[in-house]
């Protein structure tokens, strides 16, 4: 799935999903974003672009 087609939704889910897992799992911060990459079959650069988007436009963390 290429980052341009997902939706600002789409990236909103995926990183209230990146910050849950973060919140309530003891994983490290690689293998979050590594699970969220496959969970939503995007690469870890787009997993770590759409954080840096939603940290930069403080998004909340619950969609």
């Amino acid at each position: 799935m290429s980052a341009k087609t997902l939706t600002v939704q789409q990236r909103k889910s995926i990183f209230h999903a990146l910050v849950e897992v973060q919140d309530t799992r003891t994983v490290t911060i690689a293998d979050s974003k590594k699970e969220i990459a496959s969970r939503y079959h995007i690469t870890k650069e787009q997993v770590e672009l759409i954080e840096r988007e939603g940290l930069a436009k403080d998004w909340p963390p619950l969609a």
